[in-house]
């Protein structure tokens, strides 16, 4: 069980991590488990942190941590569902307008 605040961003990120691999080798239950994993982890982390606050020397810990996490991510999406990365390719290069 964790016990600092910076354990769980941890405890989210390794959770993450085998999400990818799972996601690499197929593996969609294994990405459905972790993904349960990540949700359990992040409620306990809301919850905790409204006890204690996350020290100042693990803030820059927590950006690297959150941006591994935010990559695993994108990366996940991708394996997932391969027709995102094809219909962002269409727009690459091009400006992006809002209408």
């Amino acid at each position: 069980m964790p016990e600092m605040l910076i354990d769980y961003y941890k405890a989210i990120e390794d959770s993450s991590a085998k999400m990818l691999e799972a996601a690499k080798s197929k593996d969609w239950d294994g990405v459905v488990r972790y993904e349960g994993t990540c949700a359990v982890l992040i409620e306990q982390l809301r919850n905790q942190s409204q006890r204690q606050e996350l020290l100042p020397e693990h803030r820059r810990e927590k950006v690297r941590i959150m941006q591994r996490i935010l990559r695993n991510d994108a990366q996940i999406r991708c394996l997932a569902e391969p027709w995102i990365a094809q219909f962002e390719h269409l727009f690459d290069g091009q400006p992006h307008t809002m209408h």
